[in-house]
Protein backbone atom coordinates (compact mmCIF):
# COMPACT_ATOMS: atom_id res chain seq x y z
CA UNK A 1 0.00 0.00 0.00
CA UNK A 2 1.42 3.53 -0.96
CA UNK A 3 1.14 6.19 1.61
CA UNK A 4 1.10 9.98 0.38
CA UNK A 5 2.03 12.61 2.44
CA UNK A 6 1.10 16.22 1.60
CA UNK A 7 1.82 18.77 4.08
CA UNK A 8 -2.07 19.82 4.10
CA UNK A 9 -3.42 16.66 4.56
CA UNK A 10 -0.99 15.74 7.42
CA UNK A 11 -2.07 18.64 9.37
CA UNK A 12 -5.60 17.61 9.30
CA UNK A 13 -7.89 14.66 10.30
CA UNK A 14 -9.36 12.59 7.93
CA UNK A 15 -11.95 10.07 8.58
CA UNK A 16 -13.07 7.32 5.48
CA UNK A 17 -16.04 5.39 5.80
CA UNK A 18 -15.70 1.85 4.31
CA UNK A 19 -19.36 0.09 3.71
CA UNK A 20 -18.13 -3.49 2.86
CA UNK A 21 -18.94 -7.50 3.93
CA UNK A 22 -15.47 -8.14 4.06
CA UNK A 23 -12.50 -5.51 4.66
CA UNK A 24 -9.22 -6.92 2.57
CA UNK A 25 -6.44 -5.00 1.26
CA UNK A 26 -8.20 -4.28 -2.24
CA UNK A 27 -10.85 -2.52 -0.81
CA UNK A 28 -8.44 -0.42 1.94
CA UNK A 29 -6.47 0.38 -1.80
CA UNK A 30 -9.43 1.58 -3.50
CA UNK A 31 -11.48 3.41 -0.55
CA UNK A 32 -7.69 5.36 -0.46
CA UNK A 33 -7.94 5.99 -4.52
CA UNK A 34 -11.12 7.03 -4.84
CA UNK A 35 -10.13 9.78 -1.62
CA UNK A 36 -6.79 10.74 -3.40
CA UNK A 37 -8.91 11.23 -6.55
CA UNK A 38 -11.62 13.55 -5.26
CA UNK A 39 -9.12 15.29 -2.74
CA UNK A 40 -7.14 16.40 -5.97
CA UNK A 41 -10.30 16.88 -7.84
CA UNK A 42 -11.27 19.34 -4.98
CA UNK A 43 -8.04 21.15 -5.12
CA UNK A 44 -7.84 21.85 -9.21
CA UNK A 45 -11.10 23.24 -9.05
CA UNK A 46 -10.33 25.37 -6.44
CA UNK A 47 -6.75 26.65 -8.07
CA UNK A 48 -8.71 26.91 -11.37
CA UNK A 49 -11.31 28.94 -9.89
CA UNK A 50 -9.34 31.65 -7.65
CA UNK A 51 -7.74 32.23 -11.04
CA UNK A 52 -11.24 33.32 -12.51
CA UNK A 53 -11.93 36.32 -10.87
CA UNK A 54 -14.36 38.55 -12.71
CA UNK A 55 -16.26 41.55 -12.26
CA UNK A 56 -15.24 44.04 -10.39
CA UNK A 57 -12.08 43.75 -8.22
CA UNK A 58 -8.65 45.13 -6.66
CA UNK A 59 -6.29 46.81 -8.84
CA UNK A 60 -3.41 44.56 -7.55
CA UNK A 61 -5.64 41.52 -8.85
CA UNK A 62 -6.62 43.05 -12.47
CA UNK A 63 -3.17 43.93 -13.30
CA UNK A 64 -1.97 40.71 -12.11
CA UNK A 65 -3.61 38.77 -14.96
CA UNK A 66 -1.08 40.21 -17.27
CA UNK A 67 -3.51 41.32 -19.97
CA UNK A 68 -3.07 44.99 -20.00
CA UNK A 69 -4.65 47.43 -18.43
CA UNK A 70 -6.89 50.50 -19.79
CA UNK A 71 -8.46 53.32 -17.76
CA UNK A 72 -10.87 55.90 -18.20
CA UNK A 73 -12.21 58.75 -15.70
CA UNK A 74 -15.85 57.91 -14.39
CA UNK A 75 -17.60 60.70 -12.36
CA UNK A 76 -19.23 59.86 -9.29
CA UNK A 77 -23.08 60.19 -9.66
CA UNK A 78 -23.24 57.35 -11.91
CA UNK A 79 -20.97 54.93 -10.12
CA UNK A 80 -23.39 52.37 -9.31
CA UNK A 81 -24.43 52.28 -13.13
CA UNK A 82 -21.33 51.46 -14.78
CA UNK A 83 -20.64 48.58 -12.35
CA UNK A 84 -24.12 47.41 -12.98
CA UNK A 85 -23.73 47.78 -17.10
CA UNK A 86 -20.04 46.13 -16.65
CA UNK A 87 -21.06 43.24 -15.37
CA UNK A 88 -23.95 42.80 -17.59
CA UNK A 89 -21.38 42.30 -19.98
CA UNK A 90 -18.74 40.65 -18.27
CA UNK A 91 -16.15 43.20 -17.87
CA UNK A 92 -13.31 42.47 -15.82
CA UNK A 93 -12.77 46.02 -13.78
CA UNK A 94 -11.21 48.08 -11.36
CA UNK A 95 -12.41 51.13 -9.82
CA UNK A 96 -9.83 53.34 -8.13
CA UNK A 97 -10.79 56.55 -6.22
CA UNK A 98 -8.41 59.61 -7.44
CA UNK A 99 -7.96 62.04 -5.14
CA UNK A 100 -5.77 64.52 -6.62
CA UNK A 101 -8.74 66.43 -8.50
CA UNK A 102 -10.83 68.79 -6.13
CA UNK A 103 -14.44 66.89 -7.44
CA UNK A 104 -14.31 63.49 -6.48
CA UNK A 105 -13.54 61.27 -9.65
CA UNK A 106 -12.80 57.85 -10.20
CA UNK A 107 -10.39 55.94 -12.33
CA UNK A 108 -12.33 52.70 -14.21
CA UNK A 109 -9.47 50.20 -15.18
CA UNK A 110 -10.24 47.22 -17.01
CA UNK A 111 -8.66 44.36 -19.09
CA UNK A 112 -7.01 45.84 -22.46
CA UNK A 113 -8.42 42.94 -24.29
CA UNK A 114 -12.08 44.46 -23.14
CA UNK A 115 -11.60 47.16 -25.47
CA UNK A 116 -14.79 46.23 -27.48
CA UNK A 117 -17.20 45.39 -24.83
CA UNK A 118 -16.14 48.40 -22.45
CA UNK A 119 -17.27 50.85 -25.95
CA UNK A 120 -20.40 49.08 -26.00
CA UNK A 121 -20.44 49.35 -21.72
CA UNK A 122 -19.89 53.45 -21.98
CA UNK A 123 -22.42 53.68 -24.98
CA UNK A 124 -24.96 51.96 -23.12
CA UNK A 125 -24.18 54.09 -19.38
CA UNK A 126 -23.79 57.76 -21.18
CA UNK A 127 -27.24 56.44 -22.79
CA UNK A 128 -28.30 56.20 -19.36
CA UNK A 129 -26.84 59.19 -18.09
CA UNK A 130 -28.39 61.56 -20.49
CA UNK A 131 -31.65 60.13 -20.05
CA UNK A 132 -31.43 60.74 -16.16
CA UNK A 133 -30.16 64.20 -16.91
CA UNK A 134 -33.22 64.86 -19.16
CA UNK A 135 -35.91 64.25 -17.37
CA UNK A 136 -35.58 67.26 -14.85
CA UNK A 137 -37.48 65.71 -11.97
CA UNK A 138 -38.02 68.21 -9.37
CA UNK A 139 -36.32 68.09 -5.93
CA UNK A 140 -38.08 66.04 -3.32
CA UNK A 141 -36.47 67.86 -1.07
CA UNK A 142 -37.21 71.22 -2.36
CA UNK A 143 -41.19 70.44 -2.11
CA UNK A 144 -40.71 68.77 1.11
CA UNK A 145 -39.62 72.35 2.64
CA UNK A 146 -42.32 73.70 1.04
CA UNK A 147 -44.88 71.85 2.72
CA UNK A 148 -43.14 72.27 5.95
CA UNK A 149 -43.59 75.77 5.94
CA UNK A 150 -47.24 75.59 4.78
CA UNK A 151 -47.71 73.84 7.50
CA UNK A 152 -45.78 75.72 10.30
CA UNK A 153 -47.76 78.95 8.32
CA UNK A 154 -51.29 77.64 9.35
CA UNK A 155 -52.59 78.30 12.79
CA UNK A 156 -52.94 75.67 15.32
CA UNK A 157 -56.19 74.27 16.58
CA UNK A 158 -56.24 74.92 20.04
CA UNK A 159 -58.61 72.80 22.05
CA UNK A 160 -60.85 73.26 25.35
CA UNK A 161 -61.12 71.18 28.07
CA UNK A 162 -63.95 71.56 30.06
CA UNK A 163 -64.37 69.17 32.94
CA UNK A 164 -68.09 68.93 34.04
CA UNK A 165 -68.85 67.33 37.49
CA UNK A 166 -72.08 65.23 36.89
CA UNK A 167 -74.40 62.91 39.38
Amino acid sequence: MRVLVNEEVAEKAVRLVFSTTKLSANTLTKGMETFLGEHRRKKDMKATKDDRIQGKQTIKQLIGQNQGVSSLPVGETGLKDFERIAKKYGVDFAIVKDKTVTPTKYMVFFKARDADAIAQVLAEYTAKQMKKQSQNRPSLLKALKKFKELVASMPKKEHEKKKEKSR
